[in-house]
């Protein structure tokens, strides 16, 4: 389970933390006014503090010391910068991520190294597709989808094989194409076509259903 501070409530960081917390993530979310923590959804299940993100003994308190990503998604940039520094150089979190306003600053971003978000259109989506990229292959996001590749993995279910409408119909899921595990054979599936255990899978998901879905997904 990875842990990951989100630093600011707003519309972004509100949906982004419930897209990883409904994703098993461990999430902390960190806003300066308590009263941001309202646009959660109620489908929420991490911890909120309440503090300035780039105060160290704020981050401290919110798990830093422990966590595998930091993304600063506040309504300013040099805020999101600050936190991220914070976190990189003085923590050493090994993934920082910062949403970025001013597209002038991109430069000096890529300069200093930094992942970052630029625009204000699908940022939440375009954040969460980083940090989920533990989650098999991430190919695009499309919506509210995420279209991935990965290898199944019945084994937590107990099964060998199942068959894509089986899949379909539980998970909400829509499978594009799949590939034998030894490479022996590929296609276009139908309803009746059958997968196995450790067969490759391109496939549809809507956001709100990957972290249930996502346990039949081999690491």
């Amino acid at each position: 389970m990875a842990n990951i501070i989100i630093v600011g409530c707003g519309r972004v960081g509100s949906e982004l933390a419930t897209l990883l917390s409904q994703n098993d993530g461990n999430v902390c979310v960190v806003d300066r006014n308590a009263e941001a923590f309202s646009n959660l959804s109620r489908n929420f299940n991490g911890t909120t503090l309440q503090g300035l993100g780039f105060d160290e003994d704020v981050l401290i308190r919110a798990g830093v010391e422990e966590a595998d990503v930091v993304a600063a998604v506040t309504q300013s940039d040099n805020s999101n910068l600050m936190v991220v520094e914070v976190a990189r150089r003085i923590f050493h979190v090994p993934h920082v991520i910062a949403r970025l306003y001013n597209p002038a600053r991109e430069r000096a971003y890529m300069q200093l190294g930094l992942d970052y978000v630029c625009g204000t259109s699908l940022v939440a989506e375009e954040l969460f597709s980083k940090i989920l990229s533990g989650h098999g292959s991430h190919l695009d996001t499309f919506g509210d989808f995420e279209i991935l590749r990965f290898s199944l993995d019945l084994s937590v279910v107990g099964m060998k094989f199942a068959r894509v409408s089986e899949l379909e119909r539980s998970h909400g899921i829509r499978i594009v194409a799949f590939e034998r595990r030894d490479g022996s054979a590929s296609s276009i599936p139908t309803k009746d076509s059958v997968l196995y255990h450790g067969d490759s899978v391109l496939a549809c998901v809507r956001h709100d259903l990957l972290g249930s879905f996502s346990k039949y997904m081999q690491m």
